[in-house]
């Protein structure tokens, strides 16, 4: 398993270990729960490390990111992010990533952990034209910082004026004497930065943040309350709710899906899709007392299998269960009922609106 610089920091923390994606990570430091509502209500910072980090520049850099995401890019403005599927030509997914636009030329693309590899050749092998891709994932640090006290703490640790940067926005600067992007980005529904650096600065910069955080109560939080944190914001996990047998329009996500930018791969898929419905639709469902919904756990309706859960927790903010998954276009509808297998017995379960949390401010 590979290690990030902080290894030995969560360790001393009292973190727990374990295996994620190829990686030596920390699931927890106290409680999942006890993490999921400091993130909610206080400060939590998480190391991001593992996510990979790769470069597109060029002067047919522009071209070639239209034709291999979904999302418009042409559209940001320079310094703005966009969330974005990348679709094989039959339209499933390869991955969802972020994509910094800093000029017109120049890209940073931000892909998951698990799929690092598996991105740079897929993308390296459709690249067209003047165009450079580099992996920079091995020497780019990432640190999240998280919740209503995010921006007031590291406002004390940078000359940039944090409130002037809109969210799904970036700028560059230094914090703490360190050259950094910061985004307003993040995987857990709250206010809260991403900062990216020089990897050989991860040690200084979780130091000093966790220094001046004191003042606002931050805590180390672990994969599990990212994990319970992204599912209440219905946040995707690739490998979960997305995977290389899924579209973007079965994921529900055909707002990341722009037609109008022209052709890109896999469009003219997607937009039968689109126009024509699909089989099966990504929803979000409440279930009752009883064990929570697990991934892979099998959905029932009238007794037949008809689908299966991607994603499922007891919320620690709702104090429900709820969860992800794939059903028939017959039970998308809010309100729709089916059941959930929960280890040989099913419960009921009903499909609400999602996001199933919005933080007070941004509903």
């Amino acid at each position: 398993m590979k290690k990030t610089p902080l290894c030995h920091v969560h360790e001393a923390l009292g973190g727990r270990m374990v295996e994620f994606g190829g990686w030596y990570m920390p699931v927890q430091y106290s409680s999942i729960i006890e993490e999921h509502n400091h993130v909610r209500t206080k400060c939590g910072m998480f190391d991001l490390f593992h996510m990979g980090e790769f470069w597109l520049t060029g002067p047919d850099a522009m071209k070639n990111i239209q034709k291999l995401v979904t999302q418009d890019i042409e559209a940001l403005s320079d310094r703005q992010i966009a969330y974005t599927p990348m679709c094989r030509p039959d339209g499933t997914i390869v991955d969802d990533l972020l994509v910094y636009r800093w000029t017109d030329t120049e890209f940073m693309l931000v892909v998951n952990a698990s799929n690092e590899l598996k991105d740079f050749d897929w993308i390296n092998h459709q690249l067209e034209g003047n165009v450079r891709l580099a992996n920079e994932s091995a020497n780019t640090g990432l640190i999240a910082v998280q919740g209503p006290n995010a921006e007031a703490l590291l406002q004390k640790l940078t000359r940039q004026r944090l409130k002037s940067i809109k969210f799904y926005w970036f700028t560059a600067g230094k914090v703490s004497g360190i050259d950094c992007i910061i985004s307003r980005t993040g995987y857990t529904g709250e206010d809260g930065f991403e900062l990216y650096f020089n990897a050989e600065h991860t040690e200084y910069l979780w130091n000093v943040i966790t220094e001046v955080g004191k003042e606002f109560d931050i805590k180390p939080i672990g994969l599990g309350a990212r994990d319970t944190l992204r599912l209440e914001a219905r946040l995707m996990l690739y490998g979960n709710d997305l995977n290389d047998t899924t579209t973007p329009i079965e994921a529900n996500m055909a707002w990341t899906v722009k037609f109008a930018k022209g052709q890109f791969t896999a469009s003219e898929i997607l937009k039968h899709q689109k126009e024509n419905g699909t089989e099966r639709i990504l929803v979000g469902f409440e279930m009752g007392k009883g064990p929570a919904p697990r991934h892979g756990y099998p959905i029932f309706k009238s007794g037949k299998q008809v689908g299966e859960v991607t994603s499922g927790t007891m919320s620690p903010t709702l104090k429900k269960n709820i969860g992800l998954g794939y059903v028939p276009q017959s039970l998308k509808e809010i309100g729709s009922t089916f059941d959930v297998e929960v280890r040989g017995k099913t419960y009921p379960a009903t499909v609400v609106e999602t996001p199933f949390y919005k933080r007070e401010g941004n509903k």
